[in-house]
């Protein structure tokens, strides 16, 4: 895998922040970061060069207007906003299912060498398939590594964020024996085992959803993350249910196969 910088870019990102989705279910994740490069205006500094992905390429899916409508952007985008020490990497295509592990192994060699101080990858598991403990409360959850629970500390278990439950490994017969269980997550467990070995400060922050029109659950992610992050401030209002206002791309006209743009071509 390679990271190809986009001319007179900067490719350090010491000290930043990293944003990522999850190829999981509904691909919740993917909606999600959508919004965050479209509503803070976010900058392409490069792309991701990886043989794990699926190859596509298209017009600019963030246009704002004419001129920059007919821009292509590829599988695997890298966003940055350097005065909000934030960079921000959008994956659009499935993970070749043989090669989800040296993906995983690769995302997170390129995460150390950039220096990040912190990743938050946004995933989504299957919700008809919660155990018990999981079908009550909130369908979010979240997961740390020890490198990221010595930075934030108890700060998730103050702001009242519910931990991913592990569940038994062999249900009916003992529960001495637990596992960390993310059915529909994708890479979402594979990213997080990889980083705890590496010693990485990262964060998965995921809901429990349906396949479906997944936008509401996007939604609900992100404002979720935001509570924490504080990457867009809701506007004051007197009503305590007032949520941030997120700007939805040009390319979600597309989601239920609206006409092809003529410019594709």
């Amino acid at each position: 895998m390679m990271f190809v910088a986009a001319e007179c870019t900067p490719t350090s990102f010491k000290d930043f922040t990293l944003i990522m989705p999850a190829i999981s279910v509904g691909n919740v994740g993917q909606l999600a970061v959508d919004l965050i490069v479209s509503t803070l205006n976010m900058c392409r500094v490069g792309y991701i060069h990886t043989d794990c992905l699926i190859p596509m390429v298209g017009n600019n899916p963030y246009a704002t207007f004419a001129e920059n409508a007919n821009d292509l952007s590829t599988n695997a985008e890298v966003y940055s906003s350097p005065e909000l020490r934030l960079a921000v990497l959008q994956i659009r295509t499935p993970i070749i299912q043989t090669k989800s592990k040296k993906l995983c192994k690769l995302m997170v060699s390129w995460i150390k060498a950039s220096g990040f101080s912190r990743t938050v990858v946004l995933s989504s598991s299957h919700a008809y398939q919660r155990d018990d403990q999981q079908l009550l409360g909130s369908p979010l959850r979240y997961l740390q590594t020890p490198s990221m629970q010595k930075v934030t500390g108890d700060r998730l278990k103050e702001m009242e964020w519910k931990e991913m439950e592990t569940v038994s490994t062999f249900p009916g017969v003992t529960d001495s024996e637990q596992r960390l269980y993310i059915p529909g997550g994708g890479a979402t467990k594979g990213l997080f085992t990889d980083s705890c070995a590496e010693d990485i400060p990262l964060v998965v922050v995921l809901i429990f959803c349906s396949e479906g029109d997944n936008i509401p659950d996007a939604f609900t992610l992100l404002n979720h993350l935001n509570t924490w992050l504080h990457l867009v401030d809701a506007p004051v209002s007197a009503t305590a249910q007032t949520q941030p206002k997120w700007r939805i791309p040009a390319s979600w006209r597309l989601l239920f196969g609206s006409g092809i743009p003529p410019a594709l071509f």
